[in-house]
């Protein structure tokens, strides 16, 4: 047998490929949209993909199961668990086979039992995995988002990001007793987790890749709880917040994503102008110190080599077209990320250097300044000066600047009317990735007297300069 795992590290995202080394079959897990890559890799180790599965329908990517079965000839098996409105929509018109607690399919010699482990969804799936020719007992449970490393899936998913009222509780208890059956497997068997650090999918994921059931129950604190009404508050208490893009996530899995687009060729200089006076949202991915010093007015900086693909679910419309100025070596990266969470609808890429052509035709460039937060220091004490701080509230509230103003940069677009345009406005964040988006954000909208706090509340406190938490 042949067991490797692919990991997306900005989704921090796992998935897995399952071989038959006997007969040359092979199983993918919980496949993201980059489905070449489990391609090129079974093809590398001489095997053919014969089936494709995941544990339940994800909010936090699209899934690549519909595209890489089509794509492979490979026979689909999906959940039938949970109810109408969690199933899957598009399953008939794959050809899938659905499967429901107890079913079990075969991989050439190897054997996937299907447990219906609800909680984080309501049709949750896991997978024990059985090598039939090395034992007639499971080796491991592929665990999807049911139980992570030192964690547990979220159940508050369905609605704090999908809308369904009245969800998250019931969904904790489910998840308790779920986790009960847990209990009752071997403890040699080894978990192979959908998620790890930095997921949003639960909030305290541990940084190991796998770990074992007898070792979970050990360490894990939601398998350290014993009453369900116990869980059910702990459970729900300090989860992260979801990104917005996930409600469309759920949909775009339970309806069918379609396959990606290819890319849009490169248009002129004078079509940047055209979007802009079409309103359409124009993203610049130069590093900040770049977009800064010079940028197309009017545009977006979601920096490339920063959390790129967490901002642009929350920040890129999925309603309308938008377009990009992105350097040639990273068009390819900065596409597959897009299409990872959906966003398919990009209209244009200008290369970097159509900045500096827009500069050169006499058209107007804008920038905004950034400093240190000892710098800032002696013009934050200033009154009249607005301190714009974006972070999360739970950041915010466990320590902050004096008189500083909290609106997240998740809500920013839609709060913009709360802040003067007469005035200096600095902007901080935690550690300086956040706000050059933030001072982009403003400096798009009208804002002429910008500073960004390059080093964020990381460097204002290692500066050794006052915060507060009252």
């Amino acid at each position: 047998m042949l067991l490797k795992r692919f990991y997306h590290q900005e989704l921090a995202q796992a998935s897995y490929l399952v071989g038959c080394q006997a007969t040359g079959e092979a199983l993918v897990i919980d496949p993201n949209r980059s489905i070449e890559q489990y391609i090129e890799a079974a093809g590398q180790e001489g095997l053919r993909i014969s089936a494709v599965t995941e544990t339940h329908i994800h909010a936090d990517y699209v899934s690549g199961a519909r595209e890489l079965a089509a794509r492979t000839g490979a026979q689909l098996y999906l959940s039938d668990a949970g109810p109408a409105e969690w199933q899957y929509r598009w399953a008939e018109a794959a050809g899938a086979v659905l499967v429901n607690d107890g079913d079990s399919f075969m991989v050439g010699n190897i054997r996937l039992e299907t447990l219906h482990t609800p909680g984080h969804t309501p049709e949750h799936i896991s997978f024990l995995l059985t090598d039939t020719r090395a034992s007639d007992r499971p080796m491991g449970l592929f665990s999807g988002d049911f139980v992570f490393v030192g964690d547990v899936g979220r159940p508050d998913l369905l609605e704090r990001a999908a809308g369904y009222a009245n969800t998250m509780e019931a969904g904790a208890r489910t998840l308790f007793r779920s986790l009960q059956r847990f209990r009752q497997l071997p403890d040699y068997l080894q978990v192979w987790p959908a998620h790890g650090a930095g997921s949003a999918c639960g909030k305290a994921l541990g940084a190991v890749p796998s770990s074992t059931v007898g070792y979970e129950k050990l360490t894990n604190w939601a398998l350290q709880i014993e009453t369900e009404a116990e869980f059910v508050q702990e459970v729900l208490a300090g989860q992260p917040e979801p990104p917005v893009y996930f409600a469309q996530m759920k949909r775009i899995n339970r309806d069918g994503a379609a396959p990606r687009p290819a890319a849009p060729p490169p248009p002129s200089v004078d079509a940047l102008g055209a979007a802009h006076a079409a309103g359409q949202t124009v993203v610049d991915t130069r590093p900040a110190d770049q977009y800064a010093a010079a940028h197309s007015p009017g545009t977006l900086n979601l920096p490339a080599d920063g959390p790129f693909l967490t901002w642009a679910g929350w920040l890129l419309p999925y309603d309308r077209p938008f377009s990009l100025i992105v350097a040639p070596q990273t068009q390819a990266a900065v596409l597959a990320d897009l299409a990872a969470i959906g966003l398919d609808g990009v209209a244009s890429l200008w290369p970097t250097d159509a900045v500096a052509e827009w500069a050169k035709t006499g058209r107007p460039i804008a920038g905004y300044q950034r400093q240190t937060a000892r710098e800032l220091e002696p013009l934050i004490t200033r009154n009249g000066v607005v301190l714009l701080d974006v972070r999360f509230p739970r950041e915010y509230e466990a320590g902050r600047l004096a008189k500083s103003r909290l609106i997240p940069l998740s809500e920013l677009p839609q709060r913009l009317g709360e802040l003067p345009t007469d005035t200096t406005v600095v902007v901080t964040c935690q550690g300086g990735s956040r706000s050059p988006i933030a001072a982009s954000l403003l400096t798009g909208h009208g804002w002429s007297n910008v500073i960004e706090m390059r080093d964020g509340m990381d460097g204002w406190t290692r500066a050794g300069l006052p915060v507060t938490n009252k």
